[in-house]
């Protein structure tokens, strides 16, 4: 089953917060021109831009001393990078969610003085490149019980043990087995995806799994014109494995996974 999903937001430096209102920070597009973006971001406050050198910040006025990262508030954050990125500007790097500034003197000692080279690596790489993730869940009883129906040995093997008074080495072997088992099939949908998947990419981040259901969780980085072939494959795997897994595809996200300021 293939299901439309969003990302926590990871972004460029990491967040925090200060005593006192000030600027919450989304991003930076590679410009110091941009036209007027009606948006609103947290609290419901406009987004504004504020030129430093050759870049833009996208911002709003903060009325917290610090945001929570509630669901609400993290998909805010993304909300406004998506929405700007949907203005036109499909070149953004996203912000850790949480990070309030005081001043603009001290975004650029800490950001755009130390890592301006860096910063433009980053903007050239991602020229033309978009996001896509991909998670994929599965139900591990009902896994298992179609490994059984399928793997005849291991079934039978199963099968004659039952009703009888095993050894705790006979229990630990059996467990291992159908382990073992379990874990190659796993293995096998991912080297389905990733088969299928990755030579379509530029890039691949795979990052840790989420939830005890989740085998696999990856950000792919793809020329923006290829995004519908993609789609395509994910489609075709989802039949391919008979909609019995539970796909998460974002097809429409910022480039948090590509947009680290340390190689």
């Amino acid at each position: 089953m293939l299901v439309r999903s969003l990302t926590q937001p990871k972004g460029l430096i990491n967040g925090g917060s200060i005593m006192g209102n000030g600027l919450y920070l989304y991003g930076i597009l590679p410009t110091n021109r941009v036209r007027p973006l009606a948006l609103h971001g947290l609290d419901k406050q406009p987004i504004q831009t504020h030129p430093v050198d050759e870049f833009s910040f996208l911002y709003s006025e903060t009325q917290q001393e610090r945001y929570l990262a509630s669901r609400r508030n993290l998909l805010g954050h993304e909300d406004v990078l998506e929405k700007v990125m949907q203005h036109g500007y499909r070149s953004v790097l996203p912000l850790q969610f949480g990070l309030i500034v005081k001043d603009w003197d001290h975004v650029k000692a800490q950001l755009i003085i130390p890592y301006q080279d860096r910063l433009k690596e980053l903007f050239h790489k991602l020229e033309g490149k978009q996001e896509v993730g991909v998670k994929i869940f599965w139900e591990e009883t009902e896994e298992l019980n179609l490994l059984m129906t399928e793997n005849q040995e291991l079934r039978e093997k199963r099968d004659s043990l039952e009703g009888k008074r095993l050894s705790m080495d006979e229990i630990i072997g059996i467990g291992q087995e159908i382990e073992r088992a379990m874990q190659d099939r796993q293995q096998g949908i991912i080297d389905k995806f990733q088969q299928t998947l990755n030579p379509l990419a530029q890039e691949i981040v795979e990052n840790d799994n989420l939830t005890s259901a989740m085998i696999y969780n990856a950000a792919y980085l793809i020329p923006w014109d290829i995004e519908p072939q993609f789609g395509d494959k994910i489609e075709k795997l989802d039949h391919h494995f008979n909609n019995r897994l539970r796909i998460r595809y974002n097809n429409f996200t910022a480039p948090f996974n590509f947009a680290q300021l340390n190689p």
